[in-house]
């Protein structure tokens, strides 16, 4: 049997508290199952965070938003290829939400009134997820307009489509969605492409 590891910082214990606040959400999680989940105590809990459940929801968040900054955002920002930086980001967007069986949670908590707690992190979040996305689109040639359509549309869709296969316990549906939304920012690199390449034609 494999003894337990032993939770000795506030970084060793976040990702059993994201585990917790996915499943029960921030209103029905209680002192009692982050302590269970995590092996600690209630008096260790409030070491590590002082200002209780909602620090630890606040750590949280703030680990996501690292996790996405660094495979997500930074990524789509500094695009040398556009088109394969739309596909890295939807694979990547596949593996993190396991195809719609795991929850955004940062979505789930801007759903609650709690959401007011943590607006900047929850608004942080999808803004600069969009305004990247933009970025990317508009770094090939994408008109600015379309871009932020395009951006808007996905990233909803993405969310949308993680509520519609956790209710329909169907991971087909996930797919069906990203596939969809990677086809139309695929496209829209494409025709800008070739717009492009015409343009040049005719300016020879």
């Amino acid at each position: 049997m494999t003894a337990k590891r032993v939770l000795t910082s506030r970084a060793d214990a976040i990702p059993a508290l994201a585990e917790v606040f996915r499943e029960h959400g921030f209103e029905g999680t209680s002192l009692a199952l982050l302590s269970k989940a995590t092996g600690l105590g209630k008096g260790s809990l409030y070491n590590f965070f002082p200002g209780g459940k909602e620090e630890m929801m606040a750590a949280v968040l703030g680990e996501i938003d690292r996790w996405f900054i660094v495979a997500i955002f930074r990524p789509l920002e500094q695009a040398g290829e556009p088109s394969s930086a739309i596909i890295a980001m939807m694979a990547e967007v596949r593996v993190y939400f396991r195809s719609g069986a795991r929850i955004c949670l940062v979505g789930s908590v801007g759903l609650v009134p709690a959401r007011d707690i943590f607006i900047r992190q929850i608004q942080g979040y999808f803004s600069r997820w969009v305004s990247a996305l933009v970025h990317c689109l508009e770094a090939g040639n994408v008109p600015a307009f379309q871009a932020e359509a395009l951006a808007e549309d996905a990233v909803s869709g993405i969310q949308g489509a993680i509520v519609l296969a956790r209710a329909m316990r169907d991971e087909a549906v996930f797919e069906r969605i990203a596939s969809r939304h990677e086809t139309a920012l695929l496209g829209a690199l494409l025709d800008a492409s070739c717009e492009r390449r015409d343009e040049d034609r005719a300016n020879c």
